[in-house]
């Protein structure tokens, strides 16, 4: 059974955050709890949000790591309580956002983190008593803004995720001003999480045409206007198509991801300090190979149709010209050549292929990966 299911309302212009205080309005949140991080606070991109908000009384927490945790869930909704707070406005990247979903879970349910988690059987216990929630990213990249997960890293380490669409943000609010001067690098690792985003959820065998095509026109959109974005941080149209990009993937997402996922959720809880991003776009060669390993005419269809999304032509059986493209695509963006570049050793092998065979996406990979496969992954990808 398909199931194809489109829910927040977005705001999508130049200047769209002057709209905070209306949505907050329409949605019904009066006390905001606004989560942030020290970088965007640094950049004044938090007070640009604040301004929108305008005489609305509100609290903010911008102690979200780069990789959220529970322990900051649990920060975060302590300021919540203090403040008597009745929803949320994330105002950063991914991070912030996941943050919030996380809030918006522990501040209105009893329990541990775990307790709710999808691999713990914990999406049915998320309930409409989560607390309302507004995104507002400052990226372009994980589109976590209109998706009904989130990433954390739980106290005993997994980084775990979260689905509901109870979690779904009531209102998103996409404004690529706030993107510009973003610093060259996380321009390039942001927007190839985008990339593989639309990537991933396009090559998974679920049935969602209409993700499909959302996904298939946001990596057109994001292959064409990644490397212009990250060279020149001025260029609004630029910055626009990355946002769209960003947001186009992860409407998709309801398709579910792959090994890319698996591998990167999985080095990333081992590693906090590994970009999620930048994992992606490092695991994504070595991911197309084996996706195109597949005898499924349908697979060799989209392989197809990515490549010509991304102005290759064609591509052989192998993934081979797509694969290249993505090589060739990171090294341009300065991105690391490999996860040797990364501090990545095989020593780590066995941990990231256990916890990747355990993650909420491996499962959803077009073709199953067994343990050696994922192993040859990593190596491909060293």
């Amino acid at each position: 059974m398909a199931l194809i299911n489109y829910l927040t309302q977005i705001q999508f212009e130049h200047g769209a955050v002057a709209l905070l205080a209306s949505e907050c309005q329409r949605v019904g949140i009066n006390r905001p709890l606004v989560i942030s991080d020290a970088g965007v606070r640094a950049a004044g991109v938090l007070d640009q949000a604040l301004a929108g908000l305008k005489d609305l009384h509100h609290a903010v927490f911008d102690g979200t790591p780069s990789n959220p945790t529970e322990a900051a869930v649990r920060a975060a909704v302590k300021v919540y309580v203090e403040n008597g707070c009745d929803g949320l406005v994330a105002v950063g990247g991914g991070s912030s956002i996941d943050l919030a979903k996380g809030v918006a879970i522990a501040a209105t349910h009893p329990g541990a983190m775990t307790t709710y988690a999808t691999i713990e059987g914990g999406s049915p216990r998320i309930t409409a008593a989560v607390s309302p929630l507004i995104a507002v990213p400052t990226t372009a990249g994980t589109g976590s803004e209109v998706a009904r997960g989130a990433i954390l890293i739980v106290d005993d380490g997994r980084k775990l995720g979260f689905h509901s669409w109870f979690l779904m943000p009531k209102a998103a609010i996409c404004d690529p001003d706030l993107t510009l001067g973003l610093p060259p690098g996380l321009t390039a690792a942001t927007g190839m999480d985008a990339i593989a985003h639309c990537m991933e959820t396009f090559m998974s065998a679920a049935i969602n045409p209409p993700a499909d095509g959302i996904a298939l026109d946001g990596l057109t959109r994001g292959w064409a206007h990644i490397e212009r974005a990250t060279k020149d941080g001025s260029d609004r149209a630029a910055r626009w198509a990355m946002m769209s990009a960003s947001m186009q993937g992860a409407l998709a997402f309801q398709k579910g991801l792959g090994c890319v996922h698996s591998l990167s959720h999985s080095l990333g809880g081992i590693n906090p300090r590994l970009h999620h991003g930048t994992l992606n776009a490092v695991f994504l060669p070595a991911v197309v190979r084996f996706n195109a390993g597949s005898a499924s005419v349908q697979e060799q269809q989209r392989l197809q149709r990515m490549a010509h999304a991304m102005g290759l032509g064609s591509c052989d059986s192998k993934g081979t010209e797509v694969a290249e493209a993505l090589t060739e695509m990171n090294q341009r963006l300065g991105l690391p050549a490999g996860l040797a570049a990364m501090g990545v050793t095989a020593d780590l092998f066995d941990r990231i292929i256990g916890y990747a065979m355990a993650d909420h996406c491996h499962k959803t990979n077009p073709r199953l990966a067994s343990a050696e496969e994922y192993r040859e992954m990593l190596i491909t990808s060293m």
